[in-house]
């Protein structure tokens, strides 16, 4: 027990790692609280069917991947899904697109590229995710009249 102890107590002395951590903790804690933040123009009293509705099944899955924030109708609600969907696009493009192959055995400067690509098509993919999110809350028993009323 002792060497765990001293083992922890050397990871706080190495700056760079102390760093990483607090960041990572940081930026769990602003997850964290944003899966709490109900959206704007949603009754947050209406919400008990949402809840009941995503036990089980595929929005049971997609509800634990987001923490609980796809229950919630929180600002968190979509998660880091679509930037796992447009990593998956541009990997499955670069087969079929000469300029991704291209960018891809360029080395650094080709994956700097790749990575800008990937972030813009996953704003796009939430551009049409999130509006689907906010039509398909009806189905979970959140009376149309609850959405978007401002």
């Amino acid at each position: 027990m002792k060497k765990f102890i001293d083992t922890i107590s050397n990871i706080w002395k190495i700056e760079e790692l102390r760093n990483r951590i607090v960041i990572t903790l940081g930026l769990l804690l602003v997850y964290r609280f944003g899966c709490q933040i109900v959206l704007p123009g949603i009754d947050s009293t209406q919400l008990g069917g949402l809840a009941d509705g995503t036990d089980k099944g595929i929005f049971g899955l997609l509800n634990a991947f987001t923490g609980g924030a796809f229950a919630n109708a929180s600002v968190f609600a979509l998660g880091i899904m679509p930037y796992i969907s447009a990593s998956i696009v541009v990997q499955l493009m670069g087969i079929a697109i000469p300029y991704l192959q291209k960018l891809q055995k360029e080395g650094e400067s080709g994956r700097k590229t790749i990575n800008q690509i990937t972030r813009w098509l996953t704003i796009g993919i939430c551009i049409v995710q999130a509006p689907a999110y906010l039509y398909g809350l009806g189905a979970f028993g959140v009376p149309r009249q609850c959405i978007c009323t401002w």
